[in-house]
């Protein structure tokens, strides 16, 4: 560990705390000693016989009482590049001006107005997103949701590595490229360092519900937090059954040799089990990222763990600058706070239905969003229209739609009957275009076309 000292100093110098560090060095420690954390289909077996959602809300009685017990902790550290955003991905709007920022303040509104308590929320914001997420949140400051000092848990970053040397990397062009996000894992640090989990603790919060800003299906449900706490567990994960579509996705499993529960993610999976890892009927279930955490449990395990969860490190060979592909190769080191479930003994997991995860990593997704197959409701939440029984379509845009802004001139034609969209080439649906099943549009010549009103049904509309 020569090179390690440096690194210290660096994260030190930068205002890092001791948790963020110790976190590092671990992963640090994990990487020179080439660690692969494969996870062979021999020593696990598939996840089977979790309880759903329904039987959750039929057992277990909402109890408003927990609420102020709670904190709902949204990740909102991402800035939406892939899709050409150039600030938060939670400033992009939803619908009708109203982004997804304000629908997480109008849950936690709702939230309180029902328990008649002060439900907590913490924004897990990043270096990158903090600033304009605060100056947004001003709109809600008689809410008490505008400080810094009442929403806002900051994310660590940590070095970049030359992957040459082992060493920290230098780039004195733009010396903020030397350092990078950790991970969703660094909830773990970033909690304990910040002060924040003694914080919640002292004020009587014991139930953190955790999920990803950008997915509107996670909202903090009584129901389920009334399971999680008569179940006494430290840890729960929301589950939903896996798809074709999510065939080279992580998935939930059993460890043969302690019976824990734990994700494996393609990158952990050897070559000679890819087959079987993608056989969506033996291994069932991927984790939607939304976890349940009690944290004078987290406080415990963590002191049991010398203040560092022992997370499955994730290693990502990049480059220093990364819009240019010669500048100096660098391995950037992550974690998955969902990979905690192995950490913990007696953690569970229930399986909920699609509805509660609907996240949008891509313009595809945000124009089903923006459709009427979903629902966005006056207390915040959005959900898939009933009658597609949980089922979202599925939607495939070409290269022109890639951004944001790119949206506005194709339209938003109704989804709520159609299974499957797929657009090629520039067109435009003008208003009253109405599709149903599987429905496909192409256009070849380069020239916008516009998709006339009407109702299109298991077709493909060839416009060039």
């Amino acid at each position: 560990m020569e090179h390690f000292t440096a690194f210290e100093k660096k994260m030190a110098s930068a205002g890092m705390e001791d948790a963020a560090i110790r976190a590092f060095r671990r992963n640090y420690e994990a990487l020179i000693r080439q660690e692969t954390g494969m996870i062979a289909e021999k020593a696990i077996t598939p996840a089977e016989g979790l309880p759903s959602l329904e039987e959750i809300s039929m057992s277990a009685t909402a109890d408003c009482s927990l609420l102020s017990q709670s904190v709902v902790i949204k990740l909102n550290g991402g800035l939406g590049t892939g899709m050409g955003l150039q600030g938060p991905k939670s400033l992009l709007a939803v619908r009708d001006g109203v982004n997804f920022l304000d629908l997480m303040v109008r849950q936690i509104l709702d939230l309180r107005q029902r328990s008649g308590t002060a439900v907590r929320l913490l924004l897990m914001n990043s270096f990158s997103t903090s600033a304009e997420t605060l100056a947004h949140l001003e709109k809600y400051r008689a809410d008490g949701l505008a400080d810094a000092s009442e929403v806002e848990l900051m994310q660590n970053q940590i070095p970049k590595i030359d992957a040459a040397s082992l060493k920290p990397v230098e780039w004195p062009a733009d010396p903020q490229m030397e350092w990078c996000p950790p991970g969703h894992g660094d909830l773990y640090p970033a909690l304990l360092g910040s002060g924040w989990l003694e914080r919640l603790l002292s004020e009587g919060v014991k139930y953190a519900f955790v999920s990803n800003s950008d997915n509107l299906g996670a909202i903090l449900d009584p129901s389920i937090l009334r399971y999680f706490a008569d179940a006494g567990a430290p840890f729960m994960m929301e589950v939903t059954r896996r798809t074709a579509a999510d065939r080279k996705g992580g998935h939930l499993a059993v460890r043969k040799a302690d019976g824990r529960l734990l994700l494996r993610e393609v990158a952990q999976c050897p070559e000679e089990d890819l087959e079987v890892f993608q056989d969506i009927g033996r291994h069932r279930y991927f984790n939607t990222n939304s976890l349940w955490i009690r944290l004078d449990l987290l406080k415990n395990q963590l002191q049991a763990d010398g203040g560092v969860l022992p997370l499955p490190m994730i290693r990502n060979n990049k480059t220093v600058d990364p819009r240019d592909k010669k500048s100096t190769p660098v391995v950037q080191l992550e974690t998955a706070m969902g990979a905690a479930i192995e950490c913990f003994a007696g953690a569970i997991a229930i399986q909920v239905p699609r509805s509660r995860f609907a996240p949008v990593k891509t313009t595809a997704d945000l124009l089903a969003l923006r459709s009427d197959a979903y629902e966005v409701l006056e207390d915040g939440q959005v959900r898939l229209a009933t009658s597609r029984e949980g089922v979202p379509p599925v939607v495939t845009l070409s290269d022109e739609y890639k951004l944001v802004d790119s949206l506005e001139a194709l339209g938003v034609p109704s989804l709520i009957d159609c299974k499957s969209l797929t657009v090629k080439g520039p067109i435009h649906f003008q208003a009253g275009v109405v599709l149903r099943g599987d429905v496909s549009f192409e256009n070849t010549d380069g020239v916008p076309k516009n998709v006339k009103a009407g109702v299109y049904e298991n077709t493909t509309v060839q416009l060039s």
